[in-house]
């Protein structure tokens, strides 16, 4: 009888031990599905590959050669998600040209991560919530109206012959998305001191 005992206790002693050194593994070495999630879509919406649906605002960008700085500055500024979700979005989208008319060194310098703040709010002054196209904006100049950018700015659309300007900045073309409009300027937008 202490013999049947002392085995079931050493049995349960060993157990016991099993558990904690497999649990301690556990946490030290292993990911859960929440860790895997995390490293599979590490920018979010912005990580999910559809080749099934209509292309949204980010991957229109990253499937234009002209606007390959643009990309990358969205990328250096971490708000690639931004782009993704469901919208409705109107970004106005500077070409590489536009960005080349900044003084030298500007896009180097908001490139580098000690300033990704700066770089973020400039992005987002290209965004105003809603779909606005060219015919759209030529509806806003007639009423007077400005544009509500994301960053809280509002910017004078104005219109000359057929031609639409977002505080000054001349709008070259739409294209639809599946989340909202890219309208393609010639410059970047900056507020106007």
């Amino acid at each position: 009888m202490k013999t049947t005992i002392y085995s079931l206790f050493v049995a349960g002693v060993l157990l016991v031990f099993s558990a904690c050194s497999t649990s301690e593994n556990q946490q030290e070495g292993s990911t859960t599905s929440t860790d895997v999630a995390a490293e599979n879509t590490p920018l979010g919406q912005a990580s999910v590959v559809d080749k099934e649906s209509d292309p949204n605002i980010l991957q229109v960008a990253m499937g234009s050669k002209d606007h390959t700085t643009l990309v990358a500055a969205v990328q250096a500024a971490h708000i690639e998600h931004v782009l993704v979700n469901a919208g409705p979005l109107t970004v106005f989208a500077p070409t590489n040209a536009a960005f080349d008319k900044l003084p030298e060194g500007t896009v180097d310098n908001l490139l580098k991560p000690e300033n990704v703040n700066d770089l973020a709010t400039i992005l987002t002054r290209h965004a105003a919530p809603g779909s606005y196209t060219i015919d759209d904006l030529k509806k806003e100049a007639r009423k007077g109206r400005k544009l509500y950018m994301a960053t809280g700015d509002y910017f004078e659309v104005t219109t000359e012959g057929d031609d639409v300007y977002v505080n000054g900045v001349k709008v070259l073309a739409s294209i639809q998305t599946s989340n909202g409009i890219i309208n393609v300027v010639d410059q970047v937008l900056l507020p106007k001191e």
